[in-house]
């Protein structure tokens, strides 16, 4: 099933003690699937009994983890659905350790008691201060320097190939809606040149060769070092929109248009930004910022735990307008445009309004008394309410005066709609 010989990127985490057959079991099983295991022996580490206690809620070996997904012991790891399988370990193929990845234990001992307080200090004080600075990242994903957090890396040290790495950006931290704006109209530039008039097609072979192109990632690199806590809920909305749409295409040119299901899943799961200090996926962008920390598509976890710090730039709900305003790079997907905080509500109704319109997105077949969508309502139900019916009022609120909107009304009227979905384009939205 699996490639053994394939790099890996993440590792799995195994708590146990020497001479436990159900820890030798576990490592072996984890062993024959060719992953990187980091086998850490409690007996030796005491110190770490307690975290890994509180973690999993049991004090028992082994205990198994997944880059930061906890599979449970040993029992649960031989019991795991095939496909859920199959899924974890393409996340340790494809995922680098993320920053809230479990205890391990430090690679050098720890000073005598009392020796090297002063350095210490003295550098939690400078790593705290270039934190705030958006230089320097914690390992641990704390917040505050102090003695429990004894590892950082410099941005670019992050290991994670964002798009916008590879050079630390040397400007001062930036309001993201000033930098918002001038990102905004560089893309605005760069859309009016190599956009169809629909919005639904880019030139990507042109877009790689402009000049808007080139400034454009260079503004990208200072989303390093923006300042996202200060955002309000519609600069939220319009700032990481235009980022998400932008990444895509940014991905498309850097990587290629993924062709199947297991590219798109690397793609949206790979492809990222350093904004803010901290790595964001398309996935990130899409589930974890604008869906308020939901599970996306085919993901087994929220994209955010509750230690995580991006947890804190999450919009506190689900926003189902956000579904007609991004754009993932396939010609099923809504038109591509830029959004603005003023207004933003209106803009994203008047997006939804016009995905509504198009029969390739919404179709009324009134003698078979049903409703044929988009999958994007499939795959996102519960952010329309859940149920046939209550989707089936969200499409009405949301439709314009139309002969659409009257034959929707009269089926509704009558009861027992069927709702079935229309089969979604995947090719790419290239136009050649």
């Amino acid at each position: 099933m699996f490639d053994n010989n394939t790099s890996m990127k993440g590792r799995v985490t195994v708590y146990s003690v020497p001479g436990c057959p159900h820890c030798i079991q576990a490592k072996t099983t984890l062993s024959k699937l060719g992953l990187p295991v980091c086998d850490v022996d409690l007996n030796k580490h005491k110190e770490l009994r307690t975290r890994v206690n509180e973690l999993t809620g049991h004090s028992t070996v082994p205990q198994i983890f997944f880059n930061n997904v906890y599979v449970g012991n040993n029992e649960d790891l031989q019991n795991l659905d095939p496909e859920h399988l199959e899924l974890l370990v393409l996340s340790i193929r494809e995922h680098p350790l993320p920053l809230d990845a479990p205890p391990v234990p430090e690679e050098n001992s720890p000073d005598p008691e009392g020796e090297l307080d002063g350095d210490r200090k003295e550098a939690g004080e400078t790593a705290q201060s270039l934190m705030v600075r958006k230089h320097l990242n914690s390992v641990t994903g704390q917040r505050q320097c102090n003695e429990g957090c004894a590892l950082f890396r410099l941005l670019e040290h992050v290991p994670n190939a964002a798009l916008n790495s590879g050079e630390t950006a040397a400007c001062s931290p930036i309001k993201a809606c000033d930098l918002s704006e001038a990102l905004r109209s560089q893309i605005l530039k760069l859309y009016s040149d190599h956009l169809s008039k629909d919005g639904k097609t880019v030139d990507y072979k042109a877009m790689s060769r402009s000049l808007y192109f080139e400034r454009y990632c260079e503004l990208a690199v200072k989303l390093q070092r923006v300042e996202l806590l200060s955002l309000s809920r519609e600069e939220k909305l319009a700032f990481f929109i235009n980022i998400y749409n932008a990444l895509v295409i940014h991905g498309n040119l850097h990587l290629g248009f993924p062709k199947n299901l297991w590219q798109r899943y690397r793609f949206f799961n790979y492809v990222s930004y350093l904004i803010g200090g901290e790595v964001f996926t398309l996935q990130d962008i899409e589930n974890g910022v604008l869906r308020g920390n939901r599970k996306g598509v085919a993901q087994l976890l929220k994209p955010f735990s509750k230690n995580d710090p991006r947890l804190q730039v999450a919009l506190p709900d689900v926003e189902p307008l956000i579904h007609f305003a991004l754009n993932c790079g396939a010609k099923g997907c809504p038109p591509i445009k830029t959004y603005t905080p003023q207004d933003i509500d209106s803009q994203l109704c008047a997006a939804a309004e016009a995905f509504l319109e198009n029969d390739e997105s919404c179709m009324i077949d009134s003698g078979r008394r049903e409703v044929k969508l988009s999958q994007i309502f499939k795959w996102y139900k519960a952010d329309f309410g859940g149920t046939d019916e209550k989707l089936l009022d969200w499409v009405f609120d949301h439709m314009g005066a139309s002969q659409k909107k009257r034959s929707l009304q009269a089926l509704m009227s009558q009861g027992n709609v069927k709702v079935s979905y229309l089969p979604y384009d995947w090719s790419t939205n290239s136009t050649d």
